[in-house]
């Protein structure tokens, strides 16, 4: 164990663990005052974020926050961990770190940011995120460059791709089609049109997978399908040859989180090739989509690491990065507000939550979008979403997600609106994916300025859709 220390107003501060150290350096948030690891006081988090500028990046990569033994995340991490691609920076401190991405930021080197990525462990770019304003989180994320694709193409420069999530509280089909049908009819939809299941029925599973599948294919709507369902549910799905274009799971950051989640590395592979096989994809193959959010490990009581410390949240936030990283994936996304207050208490700290997990997944290689979204409970308000969400377009971020009217009514939860989406378009002049906005200018719903028209109901767009929607 290496005790490391500084003096801060006349006194000495020491830090006896990497773990405790990362997580007295964090930005304040409940969760981690909730797991009995955050600073306590803003002198402490001063203390620890100076020490941990001086701290070699290397360092990651000889001591574990989450032991090795006993974590396959940890074995993941390290195992696949490329030296080549971490040469240009091996020899930097992690505030050395921080001030060369800044720098490359500044200049527009692209390359030299998204280079990085395979030699990175979320443990480095966790620790920098946490030397960082959210200003240098913004300016460095719109510079990582992480583009993927199956029939649309995600995270290209000047785009905001956006998953149309048509929940209903009893997947009733009529009531999931008009949800999709007014998504589509705002341009929503080219990350992916994605449903949250009501129950994970195999049948039910089957049966909107080709409710969503006809719609995509009588129209020619190039954009992948996904319900949301555990893995072990798709898995069966594709045993009985359904229309699976995404493998779906949630997943965090140590092996007793993903545990709590029914899934491995191993069943998350097989759940991937199967995907695979299908050959669905015309631009690419990137057949996985993945959710986190932090303090997912924390309410799975799955947050400690070595010594039995618990480790702060947004460092188990950044490891579930390296699970969905070794997948390959399409799209991964972080709920952001979604686990409730316990967690992020306000909006000031769903703000910096959700800059931070853009960050560090498009710095792991990512193709990183955000759900802007809170719980009714939390000291949050759709002013402050209003903020992530321009924030977020101003990062560079790959897509967001949208439900009918910002209310899901199916997991009661407040997102952000078809119409929240145009605005960040408008506003900050970006543009969906280009397959998509091809296809929304063949289907007459792009004006000549390249805005979404506003349709009336008997508009021929609005009612073919319609009449594909209810076929």
């Amino acid at each position: 164990m290496t005790i490391r220390r500084t003096t801060l107003g006349g006194h000495t501060v020491e830090f006896p663990s990497l773990v405790e150290l990362m997580a007295k350096a964090t930005p304040a948030r409940s969760g981690d005052v909730l797991a009995g690891c955050a600073a306590e006081s803003a002198a402490e988090r001063v203390a620890a974020q100076t020490v941990l500028a001086d701290l070699p990046l290397a360092t990651f990569l000889e001591e574990q926050v989450v032991g090795y033994e006993e974590d396959d995340v940890t074995r993941l991490i390290l195992d696949t961990h490329d030296a080549a691609a971490f040469a240009p920076v091996a020899s930097l401190t992690v505030g050395e770190f921080r001030d060369r991405l800044l720098a490359w930021a500044a200049e527009g080197d692209e390359p030299a940011i998204s280079a990085l990525a395979p030699g990175l462990t979320p443990e480095m770019v966790a620790a920098t995120s946490k030397l960082m304003r959210n200003a240098d989180l913004i300016a460095v994320g719109r510079r990582a460059r992480v583009v993927t694709g199956l029939r649309s193409t995600i995270g290209l420069p000047g785009r905001l791709a956006s998953r149309l999530q048509p929940n209903h509280p009893t997947d009733d089909p009529l009531g999931v089609t008009a949800s999709v049908l007014d998504g589509l009819l705002h341009g929503s939809g080219d990350a992916v049109i994605g449903i949250n299941p009501a129950t994970d029925s195999p049948a039910q599973t089957i049966a909107l997978l080709e409710l969503l599948d006809a719609v995509i294919s009588r129209y020619g709507i190039p954009t992948q399908s996904c319900v949301l369902a555990h893995v072990t549910t798709t898995l069966r799905a594709l045993e009985k040859g359904a229309p699976v274009d995404l493998v779906f799971q949630s997943v965090g950051g140590t092996q007793g989180a993903n545990r709590g989640f029914g899934v491995t590395l191993d069943l998350l592979a097989e759940a991937r090739a199967g995907a695979l096989e299908l050959g669905r994809g015309t631009v690419g193959r990137n057949v996985t989509y993945f959710e986190t959010g932090q303090g997912s490990a924390l309410s799975a009581g799955a947050h400690l690491g070595v010594g039995g410390r618990p480790v702060d949240q947004q460092t188990l936030e950044c490891r579930a990065y390296a699970v969905a990283r070794h997948f390959e994936p399409l799209l991964v996304n972080t709920v952001v507000g979604f686990i409730g207050p316990e967690y992020l208490y306000d909006g000031k700290q769903v703000a910096r939550a959700g800059l931070e997990d853009h960050f560090c997944g498009k710095l792991l290689g990512l193709p990183m979008g955000v759900d802007v979204c809170y719980t009714n409970h939390a000291e949050v308000d759709a002013d402050d979403t209003d903020a992530l969400m321009l924030l977020l377009g101003a990062a560079g971020c790959s897509f967001v997600i949208a439900v009918p009217g910002s209310d899901d009514v199916m997991l009661h939860y407040q997102s952000l609106s078809f119409s929240d989406v145009l605005t960040t378009r408008q506003v900050l002049g970006l543009r969906p994916a280009p397959e998509f906005e091809a296809w929304l200018a063949r289907m007459d719903l792009l004006g000549d300025d390249g805005r979404v028209r506003e349709l009336a109901p008997d508009a021929p767009a609005a009612r073919a859709l319609l009449a594909a929607a209810t076929s």
